[in-house]
C-alpha cells in the first residue's frame, strides 16, 4: 500500500465572504461546505509528449492521483471539482492512464466530482463515464461562486477558476531569479495554480489590487499588494 503524504498547513484568506483555504499543495479548500478544488490537472501529458516520441519521465499520473487521494483522506470532501483540462490530450487516454485513474476511484466510489470543462476538455473527451464524474460546462454555479476554467467576470457570483497556470519570480539579492507557481485573488476573480505537475506556468505581473500568494516549500505566503 503506498504511503500517501501527509498535507502541509494552509493559509486561510477571505474571499466572496467566505474563508477559503489555499493549499500548498495547489488546491483550494472551502470548509464551510466541505469543498476541494483543483485546476489544470493535464492527466496524460507526458503519455501525451511520449507519443510524439519526446523522451519525458512517467509516473506522473499516479503521483497527481496520490497527491489528490492525499487531500481527499484529509478534509474527506463533500465534494471535489475540477476546473477544467482534467485529460491533457486524447493521447492521453492510454491503457495505464486509464487504469490509474479507475484504480483512483475505486479508493473514492462516494466522492462527488464535478469537472468544468476546459479547453483541453474539448480535444481529450470527457473521462470515461465509469467514472461517474458530472461534466458541466462553465459558468457552473456554486454557493457565492462560479466555478470556471477560463478567468472571466460573472454578474452575480465570485469566479474561481484555473487555465493560467499563475506564476510569479522573486528576485534575490544577488539578482538571482525564483519562479514559483501562485494563488491570485482580485476583486471577484480567484485563479488556483495548476494542480498537475509537469504544466508549466504563466508569469503575472502585479497590478493594484492583485493579491498574490506563492506557493513553495510547503507552505503558502501573502505578497505585500502592489
Amino acid at each position: 500500500m503506498d504511503v500517501l503524504p501527509i498535507p502541509a498547513p494552509p493559509l486561510a484568506v477571505p474571499y466572496a465572504g467566505e474563508t477559503v483555504w489555499l493549499l500548498p499543495e495547489r488546491a483550494l479548500w472551502w470548509p464551510a461546505q466541505r469543498v476541494l478544488w483543483i485546476a489544470d490537472l493535464h492527466l496524460g501529458k507526458a503519455a501525451s509528449y511520449r507519443a510524439l516520441g519526446q523522451p519525458v519521465p512517467g509516473g506522473t499520473t499516479r503521483e497527481n492521483l496520490a497527491r489528490i487521494s492525499a487531500l481527499v483522506r484529509h478534509y474527506q470532501p463533500a465534494q471535489l471539482v475540477f476546473l477544467g483540462d482534467f485529460l491533457h490530450a486524447a493521447q492521453a487516454r492510454t491503457a495505464s492512464v486509464l487504469a490509474a485513474l479507475a484504480g483512483w476511484r475505486d479508493l473514492h466510489p462516494a466522492l462527488d466530482c464535478t469537472l468544468v470543462r476546459g479547453n483541453h476538455d474539448s480535444r481529450a473527451g470527457d473521462p470515461p463515464a465509469s467514472l461517474g464524474i458530472r461534466v458541466v460546462d462553465e459558468p457552473w454555479l456554486i454557493g457565492p461562486f462560479a466555478a470556471c476554467h477560463h478567468p472571466q467576470p460573472h454578474a452575480s457570483h465570485s469566479v474561481i477558476a484555473g487555465h493560467l497556470h499563475p506564476a510569479l519570480s522573486l528576485r534575490g539579492r544577488g539578482h538571482e531569479r525564483l519562479r514559483l507557481p501562485c494563488f491570485c485573488l482580485e476583486p471577484g476573480l480567484a485563479i488556483l495554480p495548476a494542480f498537475g505537475e509537469f504544466t508549466g506556468g504563466w508569469l503575472l505581473p502585479p497590478q493594484p489590487g492583485r493579491r498574490l500568494y506563492p506557493v513553495g516549500g510547503q507552505a503558502v505566503w501573502q505578497l505585500p499588494e502592489t
